[in-house]
């Protein structure tokens, strides 16, 4: 009888220590943690059902950098671009969300640019890898004929105490996307730096962190021929 309540009482027990946990600040960040994009993610759905966007187009999504181009359109004429970006994403926020803007739309490429929020949230370079690559991986589940490009993590001036994280995730970025002819990685990081090897002023806005008109003018050069496919014959001859 002595053992079968201190069994019950265990059994108690642990269900007190799991509410405890489930109940913790922690567990409560985590399960807001996409719920602080619904809002955003909705409109995109609205927007969905109002002006349906092209299938088979050119998918842009990501952070901040990305939902500021706002002239996306115009810097690439009669290209069917999507502008999918939620400032403040990090990379498995567009994990989370890809069954509802990514997946519909039916891509045959995807441009992502993020990262950067990842390594100022303390994620290390392994991690926001592994999120892309996680990212990869649901996309080609569902749609495995569709390209990915990966835009490298900027050299923000306000950030720039965490460039050496910065330069080791888009190094293993890099190498993974080497092991998938689908996949790409364009590098804006070597670009945006001055002679002094550290980040030009003049492409960022005040405050040292978003481009600038310039910026965008640099980055639609740099892009480019991966939306008309020049990048990809260079890199399938290699």
């Amino acid at each position: 009888m002595k053992m079968k309540i201190t069994k019950l009482a265990a059994f108690w027990l642990s269900l007190v220590i799991l509410g405890l946990v489930t109940n913790s600040p922690a567990a409560a960040q985590t399960t807001n943690r996409f719920a602080r994009w619904e809002k955003d993610i909705a409109a995109f759905e609205m927007s969905d059902r109002t002006n349906p966007p092209p299938q088979n187009g050119i998918l842009f999504i990501g952070s901040s950098s990305i939902r500021l181009w706002t002239n996306l359109a115009k810097d690439f004429p009669g290209k069917p671009v999507i502008n999918r970006g939620f400032g403040g994403s990090e990379i498995a926020d567009s994990v989370h969300f890809a069954d509802r803007i990514v997946i519909p739309y039916r891509p045959r490429l995807i441009v992502m640019y993020a990262g950067g929020n990842d390594i100022n949230a303390k994620k290390t370079p392994e991690r926001v890898a592994a999120d892309f690559k996680a990212f990869v991986e649901k996309v080609h589940k569902a749609l495995p004929e569709t390209r990915i490009a990966y835009i490298s993590i900027a050299p923000n001036p306000a950030r720039w105490a965490q460039v050496e994280n910065v330069r080791k995730a888009n190094q293993m970025i890099r190498e993974y996307t080497e092991t998938d002819a689908r996949l790409a990685f364009i590098d804006v990081f070597t670009p945006m730096l001055g002679e002094d090897g550290t980040p030009s002023r003049d492409i960022y806005r005040p405050d040292r962190l978003h481009m600038n008109e310039k910026g965008y003018a640099m980055w639609k050069e740099i892009i480019a021929p991966y939306l008309d496919g020049r990048a990809w014959k260079a890199k399938a001859e290699k």
